[in-house]
């Protein structure tokens, strides 16, 4: 097939670009930046701008070429175009430039390395960050990225994974659930949100960009892109409500951060999802993503002692997971063309299990070696007195507020 340019495609796709690009700048930072103390507000709005910024030089000088290139025995792209030499304005990939492609795709591997810093917010030292975070964006994430959307070895066997399940959020998850055990507990683990406000707006962000994560994932402006888009949108809304029904039933009362977190997990669950389910799919993986963080959460943190400090493996890990194997259960062929459980299609469910248990593995595995030898190194955690008075002052000499 013969790619030709659209330039609505093209449009579209720089605009999805922009919104994923504002999930983890502003979003994230504010979103993460709220539900942490008061004292390490910056450290931790910071933690999400470096690794966005280090992706973004690590992507245009090997990254995207090891992630999309000729795939070398399903593991890893051959990198035939380092710096993208060879690629020129007028390189096609479908019906849009390759670097809009190229742009597209820079915003995911961005936004999941910065997912990772919710699980260690102030007490890692920054220097450790940084040197982390560079080495798993090449071994975690490029890696994952090509056995699935590359051509790599899940995409021989027929994974569908529309925008992430397995390649953003359970390998974000699971990642920050390995880095959270080495780096160890926090002297004060409660979990006192300085300003729900910010965490307010960055949600807000965070689903307003997700609407171009998912529904620009299809790489088209057609039908798809629109049913990914209100699909997305119906999971998310699902998720916040069955989240706040929860927290009534609990505990009397319903929460602001209980639906913040909903709507989170509604969102997660449905990106793998999006492109191939219907609207009654999205309710259920919507609802169900919400039950299963909310016990994640609720019960599964405190019963294993990790902490997780912002409930990234809870909220991204467990509702990846979940999407993940919803989508080879719902999928259905009048949306994606792909027929999953509910259309006879068991062996669907088969392949997308495979995926996920192999993401879970070599993420958190792969993570756990990064960190254990980066701690040998250089160690990763503050010193309690850092830690104790805050990472804003003691490590940048900088206040988030001056009241």
């Amino acid at each position: 097939m013969v790619d030709v340019f659209s330039a609505g495609d093209t449009s579209w796709v720089l605009i999805a670009t922009i919104l994923v690009l504002m999930m983890s700048i502003p979003g994230l930072a504010l979103f993460y930046g709220g539900l942490e103390k008061k004292k390490n507000v910056l450290n931790t709005m910071f933690l999400t701008f470096i690794a966005f910024a280090i992706a973004s030089i690590i992507w245009l000088v090997f990254g995207y070429q090891l992630a999309f290139g000729p795939t070398i025995s399903g593991l890893i792209g051959f990198p035939e175009h380092l710096f993208l030499n060879g690629i020129t304005i007028n390189t096609l990939h479908g019906s849009i430039p390759e670097f809009v492609f190229i742009g597209f795709q820079l915003t995911f591997m961005g936004i999941t390395a910065a997912l990772v810093s919710g699980a260690i917010v102030g007490r890692m030292k920054f220097k450790a960050w940084i040197t982390f975070i560079t080495v798993w964006m090449i071994l975690v994430y490029i890696p994952i990225a090509h056995w699935v959307w590359g051509g790599g070895w899940l995409s021989q066997l027929g994974v569908i994974d529309f925008a992430g399940g397995c390649v953003v959020e359970t390998c974000s998850g699971l990642s920050a659930l390995a880095i959270a055990i080495l780096v160890g507990k926090r002297k004060d683990q409660t979990l006192l949100p300085h300003n729900l406000g910010y965490a307010v707006i960055g949600t807000g962000f965070l689903w307003f960009g997700w609407m171009g994560f998912n529904a620009g994932s299809g790489l088209m402006a057609d039908g798809l892109a629109g049913s990914a888009l209100l699909i997305s949108n119906l999971a998310a809304a699902v998720g916040l409500i069955t989240w706040v029904i929860i927290d009534m039933i609990q505990e009397g009362k319903p929460t602001v951060l209980g639906a913040l977190s909903g709507a989170i997990s509604g969102l997660v669950a449905i990106t793998p999802a999006a492109g191939w389910v219907d609207i009654r799919g999205g309710i259920v993986i919507g609802a169900v993503a919400s039950i299963l963080s909310y016990l994640a959460v609720t019960y599964l943190k405190p019963k294993f002692g990790y902490d997780d400090t912002l409930d990234v493996f809870g909220l991204h890990g467990i509702s990846g997971i979940w999407g993940t194997i919803a989508t080879g259960i719902f999928a259905v062929t009048a949306i994606g063309g792909v027929a999953g459980l509910i259309e006879g299609n068991a062996n669907q469910v088969l392949v997308q299990v495979i995926a996920v248990v192999a993401t879970i593995i070599y993420a958190f595995v792969v993570t756990f070696i990064i960190g254990k030898v980066i701690d040998k190194l250089m160690g990763l955690r503050v010193t309690d007195k850092e830690e104790i008075g805050g990472l804003d002052t003691n490590i940048h000499e900088e206040a988030g507020y001056r009241l």
